[in-house]
């Protein structure tokens, strides 16, 4: 507020004293959201300042201008600058005389401006001016968001009011409207009745102190009494169809939350299936290198047994040439003894053949004998140290083809040994990596149909889920037709008679009794949609127990709102009871009302032509005549 006094200060040349004052009190009062000017006498100037100071986003949210003594171009620059204003919701004008100029502006004021919900004119003088008043009229008429309007002391007569009525039958948001302490009279009056009956969101209607008869105050009392209920039947269903809507919305959202659980779980469950997979794959391919490495150790042994099998060989070759030495040692010592015999035999031959000679010559013969014993005894020696070494040659072969013969046999027996085991090993691989095989084949086979059946399960669960939500948008969407449709036989029978309004009712009861049908209908699709998903609920729940706990916990949701729904049906029971009580009683109280306008229209006939045959019997057939004429048009 001490910026809106700065801003009019700045505007204005001369700024009055008493205004600046009054809004610096305004100011420190904590008070910003309303600009009091009550009862402050406002230049030309200060409306000017005042009426662009309010233009767009002004902060205040009330302006109270009363009895400012405001002039005709006083009022004209600041309501000129509140028709752009988007914050007033509340503008008091009383007690500031307005005439032609201001009515006008008013007119203007209300066709442009959008905000202004409150408008309070009491003791101004628009009823005089009656181009003025009509413009205003027509301002009310084109505005859509007036709800409350004080003409109090306006002097306005019944062709102001007849201009009234017209307004009131276009506007469709004035909830509140004060005459009071105008001169509305009889005429005034029933033009204000008539409206009512295409005028359905008026619900207060003062006309205390405008000579209106107490008839027709009664029925306009009547006619206000209808359109607060009608406002609150429609508030009512307005309520419903937004409870309604947030219920469908709400089970909207639960089923696309159902939906992305599910969507999530497949998700997981495929994860799991491709983790599975390379697990299965990882544990394939550890067995593939482990079946490797064993082609590798079996090639490995097979080099070892070749390489046995190559030493074996080398043995047997040695064998063979230690026997092939053997035998040409043995045919060599049989040549030396046989060319030892054949020399010894030589020697006998010698020797006999020198006995003679060596009797003949003992001397030379015993030196040759000493020289042959000798050699004898030498070649015996030497004999001798053959025949060890021949010993020694045989016990060497005989030891060395035993620990041959042994190192084949141990050899034989290693490499059965080794051709058993390493045949077993590769049986017992085989074995394993076929069971292994088969195994791993059967377990990635049922994982696989068990994946399956579960996407296929799944699948079904989502097609079915899907239909439940068309299922719900159709019944939504049909409900909010039906709703729709109701609106428009409301708007529609409303503008009817009042026999009309209530076979209307009737007719609004009967579809209020379907809806109720169509809700214990759609209640039990939802029971019948809540067991189904129940029995899906307990085949998942053997997959996951989460998905189960959460279809318990959307159970026991469900259960809660059919248990609200059946609250609710029972309340609309209940209500739709007393509406029709009211209703009835209301009937009754019509029909005595009809009883006792046709007795007063009788009694007023017969005072009508009681009062105009007086009267030509007194010698004014002319006023007789203008009498009935005046009770025929009251009638």
């Amino acid at each position: 507020m001490e910026e809106f006094r700065r801003a009019y200060a700045r505007l204005c040349a001369a700024p009055q004293e008493a205004v600046l004052r009054r809004l610096r009190e305004l100011g420190g009062a904590a008070g910003g959201g309303r600009l009091d000017l009550a009862a402050q006498s406002l230049s030309l100037e200060t409306c000017g300042a005042l009426g662009r100071l309010l233009r767009g986003a002004a902060p205040c949210a009330e302006v109270a201008l009363g009895d400012c003594g405001l002039s005709e171009e006083g009022v004209k620059l600041l309501l000129h600058g509140l028709c752009s204003n988007t914050t007033v919701k509340s503008l008091d004008l009383k007690g500031n005389n307005l005439r032609t100029m201001g009515a006008e502006a008013l007119g203007k004021l209300l066709r442009q401006n959008k905000s202004i919900r409150s408008l309070i004119l009491e003791w101004n003088s628009l009823g005089m001016w009656e181009e003025g008043f009509s413009f205003f009229c027509q301002g009310l008429g084109a505005n859509n968001f007036l709800q409350r309007l004080d003409l109090r002391n306006n002097q306005i007569n019944h062709q102001g009011a007849g201009e009234l009525a017209t307004a009131l039958k276009q506007n469709a948001s004035l909830q509140e409207l004060d005459l009071r302490w105008n001169n509305i009279g009889l005429l005034g009056g029933r033009a204000l009745l008539n409206c009512l009956h295409s005028n359905k969101t008026l619900k207060r209607l003062e006309l205390a102190g405008n000579n209106v008869p107490s008839d027709i105050l009664k029925a306009v009392e009547q006619a206000m009494d209808h359109n607060r209920d009608r406002q609150t039947i429609l508030s009512e269903t307005q309520n419903r169809t937004y409870i309604l809507s947030k219920e469908v919305l709400s089970l909207k959202d639960e089923k696309t939350k159902q939906f992305l659980d599910l969507m999530d779980t497949i998700d997981k469950q495929r994860e799991e299936i491709a983790r599975s997979g390379r697990m299965s794959a990882a544990r394939v391919s550890q067995l593939q290198e482990a079946l490797d490495e064993q082609h590798s150790i079996m090639n490995s042994l097979k080099a070892k047994l070749q390489m046995t099998e190559a030493a074996l060989a080398l043995s047997e070759q040695k064998v063979h040439n230690l026997g092939e030495l053997l035998n040409a040692t043995k045919q060599e010592q049989t040549s030396i003894t046989e060319r030892h015999f054949t020399e010894l035999q030589q020697q006998k031959q010698e020797g006999a053949d020198r006995e003679g000679k060596l009797l003949r010559d003992l001397s030379a013969a015993s030196e040759k004998n000493l020289l042959l014993r000798n050699q004898v005894e030498e070649l015996e020696k030497k004999c001798k140290v053959q025949q060890d070494q021949l010993f020694q040659v045989k016990q060497d072969l005989t030891n060395t083809t035993a620990e041959l013969k042994l190192r084949a046999v141990q050899a034989e027996e290693r490499l059965e040994m080794e051709k058993r085991r390493f045949k077993q090993s590769l049986e017992d691989m085989e074995s394993l990596r076929l069971k292994e095989v088969d195994h791993m084949a059967q377990h990635i086979e049922n994982s696989e149909r068990s994946m399956q059946d579960r996407i296929q399960r799944l699948e079904a669960i989502r097609i079915a889920l899907e239909e439940e939500l068309s299922q719900v948008k159709a019944a939504a969407l049909t409900e909010r037709g039906q709703a729709e449709e109701e609106l428009i036989k409301v708007r529609n029978q409303a503008r009817l008679e009042e026999q009309q309004r209530l076979e209307h009712l009737e007719e609004k009861l009967r579809l209020m009794t379907e809806s109720r049908d169509e809700a214990q209908n759609c209640c039990l699709n939802q029971k019948q949609m809540v067991a189904e998903a129940q029995a899906k609920a307990n085949q998942l729940s053997l997959h996951a127990d989460g998905l189960r706990r959460r279809l318990e916990e959307l159970q026991q949701d469900l259960n809660s709102k059919e248990e609200e729904k059946v609250t609710e049906v029972n309340k609309m029971k209940v209500a739709l009871q007393e509406q029709i009580g009211h209703l009835q009683a209301e009937r009754t109280a019509q029909e005595g009302l009809r009883e006792k306008i046709a007795a007063l229209e009788r009694q007023l006939k017969g005072d009508g032509s009681f009062h105009a045959s007086q009267m030509v019997m007194l010698g004014y057939p002319t006023a007789g005549l203008e009498l009935s004429y005046v009770y025929s048009s009251v009638k």
